[in-house]
């Protein structure tokens, strides 16, 4: 049986509303914490030598759980509007469990691949989850409501801030590395019980009329390009979110040399926020619109992705040299001054900047604290003595290195502020 939902609740029909969404978001947050279990078991496997994978393969094996949670995700919505949420999450859950419990038997690459595509289901959780959360609320309420249910996004900081430091545990600080096969039947067993709980306290629901409704009925908005606007906002802000959630560990361990554990630790900085904030931008959007917090969203993400996006990096490149004024022949190349003697006798003194020191390396500035890029420049001679010069040629040529630190601890503040907007 459907319901038409008013703009006010009864107080029974609020007390059910709001244990649907408790359910939905739990459900949720176990499936996305599963959902992102590659990039974390992945980065540790390969770091252990476990399994001798390069960034190509790590890269497919951590990608392949999303692909298959974004390609089916209309098909699951479509799924949940015919038959309702109660059962198409319940089944997804206890499903989802089977691919998951046979992660710990998989022993080459394109096992790894096929329990990815299997697992990847629980991807989809988040297209079920907003059909049915949708069906038990008013118009008003659906940004609040939708919002705290968003919050499920947590699931990816669980995994990245638990996933490392249980690995750890499982294989004894890595002196037992077979037990890494206790890591995905734990996640296994998280499914298997949130489904069962999930079927036992929820009440199915569909939206009104969807009983008659054809399949062609229910495609009929991707006729609207307004869905594929939203498609696309969806495209760039969810699915950089979840990029991000996956590319992080994997990064801080490459590029900042930082255990698993820690690399956990600080993406779990950019991954928990967007969860738990979530809430307050359905709040922002029943109250300011959608549209309007949909840009500063943007624009706030466009802007943090730009300073992420730069690397830490050396850069030589040439810098300002020193000419000749006058032709004549070099008499002495010392440190810090060249000697040029013209034709009349006349001796012209050319002085230029010596190299102090080795260029500090990004290891030796790993310690420091630089906002902005460091400039080391210098001037080397690129004459002899005995040599003629002619007048405006080049007696010592400038070298420039500029040294951007990238700081661990600026660029874990911007992964914060990404991860909130």
């Amino acid at each position: 049986m459907t319901h038409e939902m008013n703009t006010d609740l009864t107080p029974a029909q609020r007390k059910l509303a709001w244990l649907i969404l408790a359910a939905n978001t739990l459900a949720f947050t176990v499936c996305f914490a599963v959902w992102m279990m590659n990039g974390v078991l992945i980065t540790f496997l390969v770091e252990n030598g476990v399994h001798e994978w390069g960034p190509k393969e790590m890269g497919w094996l951590i990608g392949i759980p999303v692909l298959t949670g974004a390609v089916f995700r209309l098909p699951m919505g479509v799924l949940t509007d015919t038959f309702g949420g109660k059962w198409v999450y319940g089944i997804l859950l206890l499903l989802a469990a089977i691919p998951t419990y046979l992660v710990s038997y998989c022993t080459t690459y394109w096992h790894f691949v096929l329990a990815g595509l299997g697992f990847g289901f629980c991807g989809t959780s988040f297209a079920i989850g907003i059909a049915f959360t949708s069906v038990w609320f008013p118009r008003n309420l659906q940004g609040t409501a939708l919002g705290i249910f968003g919050a499920g996004n947590a699931g990816a900081a669980l995994t990245t801030l638990l996933a490392p430091r249980t690995l750890r545990w499982l294989t004894n600080k890595g002196q037992d590395l077979e037990n890494w096969v206790y890591l995905p039947r734990i996640y296994a067993g998280l499914l298997l019980i949130t489904g069962i709980l999930f079927l036992l306290v929820t009440t199915n629901r569909k939206p009104p009329g969807s009983e008659t409704k054809t399949l062609i009925q229910r495609l009929q908005p991707l006729k609207k390009i307004r869905v594929w606007r939203f498609g696309l906002y969806y495209f760039f802000v969810f699915g950089g979110f979840v990029a991000l959630a996956q590319w992080l560990v994997p990064y801080y361990v490459n590029v900042y040399a930082t255990t698993i554990v820690l690399a956990g630790m600080l993406t779990s900085v950019n991954t928990l926020p967007s969860g738990l904030i979530r809430a307050v931008g359905g709040w922002l959007s029943d109250a300011f619109g959608a549209r309007l917090v949909m840009y500063w969203v943007l624009g706030l993400s466009l802007i943090c992705c730009l300073f992420l996006s730069v690397p830490p990096m050396t850069v030589w490149t040439p810098g300002r040299g020193v000419v000749a004024y006058r032709s004549g022949t070099v008499t002495k190349v010392e440190d810090g001054v060249i000697v040029v003697r013209a034709k009349s006798g006349k001796e012209t003194e050319y002085h230029y900047t010596s190299r102090q020191g080795d260029v500090p390396s990004h290891e030796q500035l790993k310690d420091e604290f630089a906002l902005l890029p460091k400039a080391h420049m210098w001037q080397e001679p690129v004459v002899e003595v005995g040599q003629k010069v002619k007048r405006k040629q080049l007696l010592a040529r400038g070298v420039t290195v500029i040294l951007f630190q990238a700081n661990i601890w600026i660029f874990t503040l911007l992964s914060f502020v990404l991860g909130s907007v």
